[in-house]
């Protein structure tokens, strides 16, 4: 009887093995490409072109830089940038602001803390125009919640049209922000201070810290460098504020709450001056490229740390 001989496994080109994790990515960065890179090569193509919709529908001659050089002296593009440069400030210190406080009350073990958690998920997951909708509509004069519970606990701000004032319109446009997010920074603040040893806590105390120095001088220089990261995540996410522009104030009054994203589209789709849309658009690209790359360097930092 002949013994059976099983042959050995062939090993694999070296060539295969390097190509082997590419393969696995390819649907991947196919599909990034076909839906990232070839748009943002595209309307970089067409920033350097002339292209109105309303006199034609193929893009026209090259024009150079002549688009860009529009960008830098438009009084409406330096007003956009300035109303998402306050969008951006007031959002970011009120959502870290209250998600820190947020976290730090639910820190302490209570019986309903662990249901509480379980809420602070929800308004992040509420569609971004499905909040500036349910805002628009709670704010009404007429038949807005808000502004019934508002004007019943404050009546000395009976008379504000909180979307019609520019000030009260772009805070209100804040808030709609501040109200998704300031939960979701709560939950991530929570992880970090679990994180933290309770001997640490236990050593302040006995050293004899008030709770605001065992605060200012222990929890938050620990949570400092998660604080960084969440900054400048939601700085990234402020800048490209659209949805809620689109669905509560359209911009308005006048020019008020008109963002950054909100003036690419207008210009875009409203006066179909397609060209000079793709530059606003690729300016607005660099910021967010410069904010991702700061936000990059500072996990970076703290991964090293």
């Amino acid at each position: 009887m002949v013994a059976s001989t099983v042959p050995p496994p062939r090993r694999r080109s070296g060539w295969r093995r390097r190509a082997e994790p590419y393969m696995h990515l390819a649907p991947a960065l196919l599909a990034i490409g076909l839906t990232t890179l070839y748009p943002l090569v595209s309307a970089l193509i067409t920033s350097f072109r002339h292209w109105r919709l309303n006199e034609s529908q193929e893009p026209g001659e090259f024009v150079g830089v002549e688009q860009y050089s529009r960008v830098f002296t438009d009084d409406t593009f330096y007003n956009s940038a300035w109303v998402t440069f306050e969008f951006t400030a007031i959002s970011v210190v009120l959502s870290v602001g209250i998600g820190l406080g947020i976290a730090l009350i639910l820190n302490n073990r209570t019986r309903l803390s662990a249901f509480t958690k379980a809420l602070l998920i929800l308004p992040f997951a509420v569609a971004p125009a499905l909040k500036g909708f349910s805002w628009r509509f709670m704010l009404n004069p007429d038949t807005g919640v808000y502004d019934k519970m508002i004007d019943t606990a404050l009546p000395f701000v009976g008379d504000i049209n909180w979307l019609g004032d520019p000030f009260w319109a772009l805070m209100v446009l804040a808030l709609t922000e501040v109200w998704g997010w300031a939960p979701l920074i709560a939950l991530m603040l929570l992880g970090g201070l679990g994180s933290i040893s309770p001997e640490v806590r236990e050593a302040a105390k006995l050293d004899g810290a008030s709770p605001w120095q065992e605060f200012w001088r222990v929890t938050f220089p620990l949570l400092r460098p998660l604080l960084l990261i969440i900054v400048f995540l939601k700085a990234v996410f402020s800048m490209k504020i659209f949805d809620q522009v689109v669905t509560t104030t359209g911009g308005g009054p006048g020019r008020a709450t008109e963002s950054l994203n909100f003036y690419a589209y207008s210009q875009g789709f409203t006066f179909l001056d397609i060209g000079y849309a793709s530059a606003v658009s690729w300016v607005i690209v660099v910021v967010l490229g410069a904010l991702a790359a700061l936000y990059l360097i500072a996990m970076a930092r703290q991964e090293a740390t």
